[in-house]
């Protein structure tokens, strides 16, 4: 499944946490991770750094924990990074039950872990938990509140989780970890691979951690959205027979929004002009249809719908370079946004 499948290590210690934190220059934002997750009592804190130049690594030493540097003569993905720890963690002695990860630019939330593992506990069935990751600053622009918007996900049973998680260690052995190639998306990914198995995830009514986006300009925001526009065709691409279906409708949302509508358009623009007028109004009546959702104020109804049309044309792109590319037999690089 991966080509750093984490190898095995002795009987897991019944009820130990530890934790996984993963990272690149995250400078301030790791040095408060790392101290979150002592304050909540992890046993043993391995941090995965890849390629950090701002003193990172001696900021984790500094705190306790274990390091794994990646080798960057390989292509850098989370997903490789996470495995990378997990392998390190499940070689000790004494490996964990269970193992919470959390990306550097993120703080764990007090009382979480001792909620989390109370219900892994209760719950033999249940594979993975997570909670509410919030935006630390949602309201210092847009990009931020849409990512605090994005991370509101239902509570109780799902199909997914996402970077910040507490996860059997044992069901995360059995599936092969995760899929260290892909770019993005590689949590859902998992996800579906534990579901097959059996496992089942959850989120809780919680707060889980803080997360930092830092998004401050609209290129960043495009470069996150074209990101996941290639993690939909991929994991369409992977997965996406029946009956998984995995991300299939995703990518034809975004084709057909931010690629089939505005080349039909350009067409009928000189063959039609009247009826790709006609077309054209689709955009805003899109917007309007999603805006007329309850629950959130009037200001992020609007915000959300209009982002969420205009990010079809990003998430098309994705998708596009992801088959641009299979088709020349070569893999995308990584879509960093800040």
């Amino acid at each position: 499944m991966n080509r750093n499948q984490p190898a095995k290590g002795t009987t897991p210690v019944p009820g130990a946490v530890d934790a996984i934190a993963i990272g690149r220059n995250e400078g301030r934002r790791l040095v408060e991770c790392l101290a979150s997750l002592q304050r909540a009592g992890m046993r043993r804190i391995v941090y995965v750094d890849s390629g950090s130049t701002d003193g990172s690594v001696l900021a984790a030493e500094a705190a306790g924990a274990q390091i794994v540097a990646l080798d960057m003569d390989r292509p850098f993905t989370a997903a490789r990074a996470r495995n990378a720890g997990l392998a390190r963690i499940v070689a000790q002695d004494d490996p964990p039950e269970y193992v919470h990860f959390i990306d550097g630019d993120c703080v764990l939330q007090a009382g979480w872990l001792a909620q989390a593992r109370a219900f892994l506990d209760a719950h033999p069935q249940v594979v993975a938990v997570c909670g509410r990751r919030r935006e630390r600053y949602a309201h210092a622009t847009v990009y931020n509140r849409l990512c605090d918007a994005e991370w509101n996900t239902p509570v109780g049973e799902a199909r997914a989780c996402g970077g910040d998680a507490l996860m059997r260690v044992a069901a995360l052995e059995r599936v092969g970890g995760f899929r260290d190639d892909l770019i993005a998306g590689e949590e859902p990914e998992l996800c579906l691979r534990l579901r097959r198995d059996g496992g089942r995830i959850w989120r809780l009514d919680a707060e889980m951690t803080l997360h930092d986006a830092a998004m401050t300009r609209f290129s960043q925001w495009w470069r996150r959205t074209r990101r996941a526009g290639h993690a939909f065709a991929e994991g369409a691409a992977l997965h996406g027979a029946p009956p998984d279906r995995h991300w299939v409708t995703e990518t034809r949302r975004g084709i057909l929004w931010g690629a089939v509508l505005p080349v039909l358009i350009l067409i009928l623009s000189v063959l039609a002009p009247a009826l790709a007028a006609l077309l054209a109004l689709a955009y805003p009546a899109q917007i309007l249809r999603l805006a007329a959702r309850r629950g959130i104020s009037r200001r992020a109804s609007w915000e959300i719908a209009f982002f969420n049309v205009l990010g079809k044309f990003a998430e098309a792109q994705g998708v596009l370079s992801f088959w641009l590319n299979r088709l020349r037999g070569r893999r995308g690089g990584l879509i960093e946004y800040k």
